[in-house]
């Protein structure tokens, strides 16, 4: 089994605030996902959330605000997954709460182990 990382990618709207009963069912929309996904042992790690705000640091010692500032779209957490392929991991993102109704989107990337 390979593991493949999902990136939860959204746009960055101030404006959308939720309600703690709103809150409430996103964060058991999120649990019941990856709680299914654990239990048949496909999490591999349940990642982090990431802020909107950051620092894109470039060659040369060039540090700019980022992460990506010339785009709306950030990325606002990940989680990694176990699955027999790109078809299978990909088929775990289509239930991802962010995509059925969460107005955002799923990249998967494959990971790849380093060699030391």
């Amino acid at each position: 089994m390979k593991e493949f990382v999902m990136l939860f990618r959204s746009e960055l709207l101030p404006e959308a605030r939720f309600s703690p009963e709103q809150m409430q069912d996103v964060m058991k929309a999120w649990q019941s996902w990856m709680g299914g996904m654990a239990a048949q042992d496909k999490l591999a790690s349940s990642g982090n959330r990431l802020g909107s705000a950051g620092k894109v640091v470039k060659p040369n010692n060039v540090v700019i605000d980022g992460p990506f500032a010339e785009t709306k779209e950030i990325i606002t957490g990940y989680i990694s997954v176990r699955a027999d392929s790109f078809d299978e991991a990909a088929e775990l993102a289509k239930r991802c709460p962010l995509v059925v109704g969460g107005g955002g989107l799923v990249e998967v990337r494959d990971i790849i182990p380093m060699d030391m």
